[in-house]
């Protein structure tokens, strides 16, 4: 297991290997889970070598104290990683390898896919990921990347960015991982109370209901009952509901035959920010 934290370092064993192998890359903030390794493992299938990188992205925050309290552990995940692979060179850089001393995020322009929903409650926040994505792209160099749908927002960013910054890289999304009771799997997770944890069911469990209501109801009158029932909960507070066309993440008015629509949900339980999200159609 090769870990690695600077540019220098990277640059050089990327060197001796990039120019006759495949190469994949999973970006990741650590804390790693199920979740990750399954993007991890998909990578390893699809590629020679596999770069994991473990960086908690300041930039892409917009609330100090969330970042503060984003858990950290890079001896467990560097544990974890080396039961999956050999294969996999891990890089794990500190803030001022990467940000230098001007830790801010420049300005893109996603043409509105980054206006609605997490960009609408988070400013500046697909600015601050599109800002490390492009830097690990271009430092990296990888054939593959790899992406999870819970962000599935995220993932159409990124698709977006590689098109508008013209960097050559395929970019690969894949399915949630959720715990057994329907929780999509995420590093914040392990922030909820162990019975709060059990009862966020109420989030995938919805939104399974939601999509059984698609074919017959509207956009309008699912999202309220959305709302009602997770609300009734009162340890759970849905901050925005919507249902989006995939391609453009615009909400629906009416919908249109021969177009796809996934449901987002962010929801608050424990002080701890939850989103998902479910394909409708």
């Amino acid at each position: 297991m090769l870990v690695i934290t600077t540019n220098t370092e990277l640059n050089s064993f990327l060197g001796t290997i990039k120019k006759k192998l495949n190469l994949g890359l999973v970006p990741t903030m650590g804390a790693l889970h199920s979740g990750h390794i399954s993007l991890v493992k998909k990578a390893i299938n699809e590629n020679d070598y596999v770069v994991v990188s473990i960086f908690v992205n300041p930039t892409q925050f917009n609330n100090k104290e969330d970042l503060e309290k984003y858990p950290q552990n890079l001896d467990e995940d560097i544990n974890l990683l080396s039961t999956v692979s050999d294969k996999i060179i891990i890089y794990a850089p500190p803030v001022s390898e990467l940000y230098q001393n001007k830790i801010a995020p420049k300005k893109f322009n996603f043409q509105g896919l980054d206006l609605v929903m997490e960009g609408e409650f988070r400013d500046d926040h697909f600015d601050g990921v599109g800002t490390i994505v492009e830097m690990l792209l271009n430092l990296i160099k990888p054939n593959n990347a790899y992406f999870g749908e819970k962000d599935f927002q995220q993932l159409q960013i990124i698709k977006k960015l590689t098109e508008i910054q013209n960097i050559p890289v395929n970019i690969i999304g894949c399915p949630i991982v959720r715990e057994p009771h329907g929780l999509a799997m995420s590093s914040r997770n392990e922030r909820l109370p162990s019975q709060i944890r059990k009862e966020a069911s109420i989030i995938y469990n919805t939104l399974k209901a939601a999509k059984e209501k698609f074919g017959t109801k509207s956009a309008k009158v699912i999202k309220e009952w959305v709302i009602k029932t997770i609300n009734d909960n009162p340890n759970f507070k849905v901050e925005y509901i919507e249902i989006s066309d995939v391609q453009t993440l615009q909400p629906v008015i009416r919908k249109q035959k021969g177009k796809k629509y996934r449901a987002f949900i962010a929801v608050y339980t424990a002080d701890v920010r939850l989103i998902d999200n479910i394909a409708l159609n």
